[in-house]
């Protein structure tokens, strides 16, 4: 765990415009964006420890719900590293209301015109072009879980896991909640 912070009013105000902004990069949904969550809450900032960081991701992805809770249990950690149940819950909701609300703002308007322009060659072509760029920002979250070690002999199980569930994805009709359970049974036995 890290040592207790001492985070001030404009701290939370970073925390909460930092996700507002990440929201407009949630094309790919909230976890495409977990790279740079990492930058600046482990690596810049120093706010989450490595392990509450990966563990935000792998319990919120593990649970039943939608797959945006990482973020909430991110601020939830935040918030217990600052000393106090009540800045848990002030994580939650600046983190939670950070990544939501932009992104569902922005889809509803958008949305709403694309369907009532729908025959525009050019809503056609941002709709073919954008998928190349959310495969892309899955990818760096898979590289980022994937080398949580830094370093190549620890780090080989954990790729060989990803290359392995990518393949099965790929190639057959194994439903990802089986892959996910093993991955998780690996996980708890100290495989990977």
């Amino acid at each position: 765990m890290t040592p207790e912070l001492h985070l001030q009013a404009l701290d939370w105000l970073h925390i909460f415009a930092h996700y507002l902004s990440l929201s407009l990069l949630t094309v790919g949904g909230a976890i495409a964006t977990a790279p740079e969550m990492h930058r600046y809450l482990v690596t810049d900032q120093g706010w989450l420890s490595e392990s509450q960081f990966n563990s935000s991701i792998a319990i919120a992805q593990s649970a039943p719900g939608p797959n945006v809770l990482f973020v909430a249990l991110m601020g939830w950690n935040i918030g217990l590293n600052a000393g106090s149940y009540w800045l848990a819950l002030l994580g939650v909701c600046l983190t939670m209301v950070g990544i939501m609300l932009p992104s569902s703002l922005l889809t509803y308007f958008t949305s709403r015109w694309s369907h009532a322009n729908r025959e525009l060659r050019s809503v056609r072509a941002f709709k073919q072009g954008l998928a190349p760029v959310v495969v892309a920002l899955m990818c760096s979250t898979g590289w980022l879980l994937a080398s949580v070690y830094k370093d190549p002999q620890q780090d080989w199980p954990l790729w060989l896991t990803t290359i392995a569930t990518t393949l099965l994805v790929l190639r057959t009709r194994v439903h990802i909640l089986w892959l996910l359970g093993a991955g998780g049974l690996l996980g708890g036995l100290g495989l990977i």
